[in-house]
C-alpha cells in the first residue's frame, strides 16, 4: 500500500512531519520575513516559526534519544512532547500560535496511532486553544487560517486516507490566505498577504510531504511583495516613524492579538515574553486581565502539563513581568524594544541586515549615504558581550572569552549594571547576568539602556557556568537575535549545581541544616545537606549527572576544599565514565565551587 493510502498516521510519519516543517520553514523563511506590513513593515514571523519549531524537535530528539533504539513512540507520546518544546520555545505571536497547533495534535492523539477524524479533531482543538489564548481576534491572519483549514475536514469519514485528509487541510489553509489581503485592510493596500498565514501553510504542506511523500505544488513566489512597501504602509501614517529592534520582531507579524481598537502596536515601546509554571487556570486568567490592562496584543497559550507561554506588547516591561510573577514562577524572560524613540530630525532610519540580506525597507527608506555608513560602521560599534562574574579567575575566564567583565565579589545594583553597559560603546550588547540581580531588575536595565543608538539582550544564565555555557557559542557574525537565542539555549541546556556551607540553622526542602553542614544546591533549590562538605558534593554530582551528561565543568570557589577538584574529577570518572571534566579556579565567594552539566 502506498504511504498516501495509509488510513492512519504513525508515530514515525509524525516524527518526519516534525522535521520536514523545520527544513520548509527554513527555505521559506526569507519569504516569509519579507511580508512583515502589520504594523510595521520589518519583522521575522520565519524566524520566529523557524525558531518555535526547532525547539519542538529538539524536545522530540531527547525523547527518541531516551527510548529503545530502532523504536518510535506513538503519536500521543510524541505530540505531547512537541507541544511542550514548542510551548517552552515559542517565539513571537505566530510561534505561540504554532505552539497550539502542536498542543491540539496533543490533546487529540489518544494511542498510538491518528486517523483523518483524529487529524480533524486536532486543528478543531488547536483553533479553539488559539481563539481562548488570544484576548482580541482579527481577521486576515493565521488564526483565519487555521479555522478554514479546521473547517475544511470537519466530519471527515475516518476511513479516508489521512494524507487525503491532509491535503484537503493544506489547500483550505492555501485558498484562506488568498483571502487574507480582503479581510485586512493593511495588507490589502500592501498587496501582500498574511506573514504567519502563510508559515501555517508551509507546515501543514510539510504534513503532506511526510505522509504522501510529495508536497503540493503552490507558487510561493506570487505571495511576494513587489518592489518597496507602499510610502502609507512602510510610514504607518498616523504615526511617528521608528526603529524597530532588530531580533524577535515578533509583534508584526501575524497581528492575532493586536489592541482591540483594531489597530497597531502604536504608543506600546516593548514586546515581553516570558514562562509561567505552578499557577492555575484563576491565576492565568488573573495574569491575562492585568496584562490587558497594561497593554495590548495579549497571548497567553499552555503546554497542556502546567506550563504557560505569556506574550504581551507594553509600555512598561517591569510591570508586565511583576504581573508574571504575580501568577506564578517566571523564567525565559525575553524583552524586545518595540518602537524605539523618535528618528531625530531628517534621519532617515536604520538599515536591517539579516540572513545576509542589505537594504532591506526600514520604516523610513534609508538614502545611499546611510547604507554607506551602515556597511562602514566602526569595529567599536560592533556586538559586545557583558558578562557578570565574582572571583579573579572567573573574570579571566570571560575576559579570555572576549566578554567585557562587571565583577560583582560585592552585590551590585542596577544602575551599575547600566552604567558598565553604556561604557561599552558598542551598538549590540549581549548581557550576561549570571544570577546577580532579580528579573525584575535585569529588565529595567534592559529598557533603560536601549536607545536609538544601542540593542540591548538579556540572556537567561542564572550562574557562572550557565554563562561560560553560553559565551561558547557566541557568534558575532550571526543577528543578533539569534546570536542571543543560541547563546540562551546553551545556558538553559546546562544543568547546573553548587556547594555551599550554612552559616545558621535552617528549614530546607530536604529537611533542617546546621551551622557547618555542606549544602548542595540544584539552581536555587537545596537538594542534599551532610555534615560532610565532599560527601554533599559527591551527592550533588551523582543527582546532576543521573538524568545524562557528556560535560562537567568546576568552578572552583575561593574557599573551595584544599584538592576537591581533583578528587571530584576522579570520582567522576570511576563513577560516570565517558564523562569529560573540566575543572577551573573561579576564586568566587560564597560558593565554595559551581558544577555545570552539558
Amino acid at each position: 500500500m502506498a504511504p498516501e493510502d495509509d488510513a492512519r498516521m504513525d508515530g514515525r510519519a509524525l516524527m518526519d512531519w516534525a522535521r520536514e516543517s523545520v527544513r520548509a520553514l527554513e527555505s521559506h523563511r526569507d519569504e516569509i520575513n519579507a511580508l512583515n506590513v502589520f504594523p510595521i513593515p520589518d519583522s521575522d514571523t520565519g524566524t520566529n516559526l523557524v525558531f518555535t519549531m526547532r525547539a519542538a524537535v529538539s524536545a522530540l530528539d531527547d525523547l527518541v534519544a531516551s527510548g529503545p533504539v530502532g523504536e518510535a513512540p506513538g503519536v500521543h507520546q510524541i505530540a505531547v512532547v512537541l507541544a511542550r518544546g514548542s510551548v517552552v520555545g515559542a517565539r513571537g505571536n505566530s510561534g505561540v500560535i504554532l505552539s497550539q497547533v502542536l498542543r491540539g495534535l496533543a490533546e487529540a492523539a489518544v494511542g498510538e496511532h491518528m486517523d483523518s477524524a483524529g487529524l480533524g479533531t486536532a486543528l478543531r482543538m488547536a483553533t479553539n486553544l488559539v481563539s481562548d489564548a488570544v484576548s482580541y481576534l482579527v481577521e486576515g491572519t493565521i488564526v483565519t487560517v487555521l479555522r478554514c483549514a479546521a473547517d475544511a475536514i470537519a466530519g471527515i469519514d475516518p476511513g479516508t486516507p489521512v494524507a487525503r485528509t491532509a491535503a484537503v487541510a493544506a489547500d483550505a489553509a492555501a485558498e484562506a490566505l488568498v483571502r487574507t489581503p480582503m479581510q485586512l485592510e493593511v495588507l490589502g493596500r500592501a498587496g501582500v498577504v498574511d506573514a504567519g498565514g502563510l508559515g501555517l501553510v508551509v507546515v501543514l504542506d510539510a504534513l503532506v510531504k511526510a505522509l504522501s511523500g510529495h508536497a503540493p505544488d503552490r507558487d510561493f513566489a506570487r505571495f511576494r511583495p513587489r518592489g518597496n512597501l507602499p510610502a502609507a504602509v512602510a510610514r504607518r501614517g498616523d504615526s511617528t516613524p521608528g526603529d524597530h529592534a532588530p531580533g524577535d520582531g515578533a509583534h508584526a507579524h501575524d497581528h492575532a492579538g493586536h489592541d482591540h481598537a483594531g489597530g497597531d502596536a502604536q504608543g506600546m515601546d516593548f514586546e515581553v515574553m516570558y514562562l509561567v509554571s505552578r499557577t492555575d487556570d484563576t491565576g492565568i486568567a488573573d495574569l491575562r486581565e492585568r496584562l490587558d490592562a497594561l497593554g495590548d496584543s495579549v497571548v497567553i497559550v499552555g503546554d497542556g502539563r502546567g506550563s504557560w507561554s505569556v506574550h504581551v506588547h507594553c509600555r512598561d516591561a517591569g510591570a508586565a513581568v511583576e504581573a508574571g510573577l504575580g501568577a506564578g514562577d517566571v523564567r525565559g524572560i525575553r524583552v524586545t524594544s518595540f518602537l524605539l524613540e523618535s528618528h531625530r530630525s531628517g534621519e532617515a532610519g536604520r538599515v536591517s541586515h539579516r540572513s545576509g540580506e542589505a537594504g532591506r525597507s526600514s520604516p523610513v527608506l534609508p538614502s545611499p549615504e546611510d547604507l554607506s555608513r551602515a556597511h562602514t560602521r566602526p569595529e567599536r560599534r560592533r556586538r559586545g558581550v557583558m558578562a557578570v562574574a565574582a572571583g579573579d579567575g572567573a573574570a579571566e575566564l570571560f575576559t579570555g572569552e572576549g566578554a567585557t567583565v562587571l565583577r560583582c565579589d560585592e552585590p551590585i545594583t542596577r544602575g551599575q549594571l547600566l552604567g558598565a553597559i553604556r561604557k561599552m560603546e558598542r551598538s549590540e550588547v549581549l548581557v550576561l547576568p549570571n544570577g546577580a540581580l532579580p528579573a525584575q531588575e535585569l529588565v529595567a536595565v534592559s529598557a533603560a539602556a536601549r536607545d536609538s543608538d544601542h540593542e540591548v539582550l538579556l540572556l537567561a544564565s542564572s550562574s557562572m557556568v550557565q554563562g561560560l555555557a553560553a559565551l561558547a557559542v557566541h557568534d558575532v557574525s550571526r543577528d543578533a537575535g539569534d546570536d542571543a537565542f543560541t547563546m540562551s539555549e546553551a545556558a538553559a541546556a546546562t544543568r547546573w549545581g553548587s556547594l555551599r556551607i550554612a552559616a545558621e540553622r535552617a528549614l530546607t526542602y530536604v529537611g533542617t541544616c546546621e551551622p557547618g553542614d555542606g549544602l548542595g544546591l540544584v539552581g536555587h533549590e537545596v537538594i542534599v545537606i551532610d555534615p560532610d562538605p565532599r560527601r554533599a558534593v559527591r551527592r550533588l554530582v551523582d543527582l546532576l549527572l543521573g538524568t545524562g551528561g557528556e560535560l562537567v565543568t568546576i568552578l572552583l570557589g575561593a574557599d573551595a576544599p584544599a584538592g576537591i577538584g581533583g578528587e571530584l574529577t576522579e570520582y567522576i570518572e570511576h563513577g560516570h565514565p565517558g564523562v569529560e571534566v573540566m575543572v577551573y579556579e573561579g576564586g568566587q565567594p560564597g560558593d565554595l565551587l559551581q558544577l555545570g552539566v552539558e
